[in-house]
């Protein structure tokens, strides 16, 4: 992000209005590397390659926030690859953790990662260190430190299935599984964080807190995103696409400030359960209008959101939960175009 993006977003999160209503987009492997021209493996292996796709989509829509920016990844199998995950990189699709963890008794002998040395996450550091100043040569700075969420990645180590099931039957091992994944992810945030004096915000991904009822969300999740969370920073993001009932309430007991939702859900009554103390990065549908919509159905239904907005403030334009695959150019250029005329 650039400092003015940045600013923008501080303005946001701390309450003004801005208009025409900012426009942001969290952008990483499923969309950018086929929209740049080149296959999801060699845009996770070359340096060359994953910075020139992420300057491309800044160059092409230079008025958008793109989140976290210049975003070093693997997909889901960044954090679990620590754990001893095994992992699929094919040529052209998504890579893919598979679980490590094959019964709860084996959460006994589980061993806390090093963010330094294992799994992927050397990597993930590396590269930004490798292309920090061709990044800050453009006008552009590391923002967030990032990471998959602590019950995302549990599901990952053990299979959701297995995972959700043994919440119910093992209560005391999951939380001795979901206490060392968050400390290992403390640590892996302050890693960031230290390594880039220019980062101030925190983005968690978590998507599993969507998959449980608020009971089982005041136990399992709210304890450990607390302790996440509880850091300086200036911009706490939170991604859950899925089911956002259970948690809703919550986010600013946790502290998080801006928070990207999944489309089914109202704007409107997001910040009314937040009292209005949490920006919504949202939400037109990402699939069927963003990708598969004509312009002019995206034109509307960024029309439509913003005029059903009783609260402008709080507000970033964007899709209902991280670009999806396929999405145009032309269609990009007609939500921003829609977002600046309405203003």
């Amino acid at each position: 992000m650039t400092d003015n993006q940045w600013n923008q977003l501080l303005k946001v999160v701390n309450g003004e209005t801005s208009i025409p209503l900012p426009v942001g987009f969290i952008i990483d492997s499923p969309w950018l590397p086929n929209w740049a021209g080149i296959k999801i493996l060699d845009y996770f292996s070359s340096d060359e390659l994953w910075f020139n796709a992420n300057k491309k989509a800044i160059d092409t829509f230079p008025s958008c926030m793109f989140l976290p920016g210049f975003w070093s990844e693997f997909g889901m199998c960044t954090e679990p690859s620590a754990f001893g995950a095994p992992i699929r990189f094919p040529v052209n699709e998504f890579p893919h953790a598979f679980p490590c963890i094959e019964s709860v008794e084996m959460i006994d002998s589980l061993k806390r990662p090093q963010p330094e040395i294992d799994g992927l996450l050397p990597f993930v550091l590396n590269r930004l260190k490798l292309n920090r100043s061709r990044i800050e040569a453009i006008g552009h700075s590391i923002r967030f430190s990032v990471s998959r969420g602590p019950l995302n990645i549990a599901a990952h180590l053990m299979g959701t299935t297995e995972f959700l099931m043994a919440m119910m039957t093992d209560h005391d091992r999951i939380h001795r599984l979901l206490q060392l994944i968050t400390d290992f992810l403390i640590e892996w945030h302050d890693l960031q964080k230290k390594t880039f004096d220019s980062i101030d915000g925190i983005l968690v991904l978590d998507d599993l807190i969507g998959f449980i009822g608020t009971d089982q969300f005041v136990e399992f999740a709210l304890p450990y995103l607390k302790a996440l969370y509880n850091r300086n920073a200036l911009v706490k993001f939170l991604h859950n696409d899925a089911q956002w009932q259970s948690s809703i309430e919550f986010l600013p007991e946790i502290g998080i400030n801006l928070f990207n939702m999944a489309f089914d859900a109202s704007i409107n009554d997001l910040k009314a359960k937040t009292d209005n103390k949490v920006t919504m990065l949202g939400n037109i549908p990402p699939r069927d209008i963003l990708a598969k919509g004509s312009q002019d159905s995206i034109r509307n239904a960024v029309v439509g959101l913003i005029e059903s907005l009783t609260d402008k403030s709080h507000v970033i334009l964007s899709c209902g939960g991280g670009m999806p695959p396929e999405v145009t150019t032309q269609q990009i250029q007609a939500f921003i175009e829609a977002a600046a005329n309405i203003g």
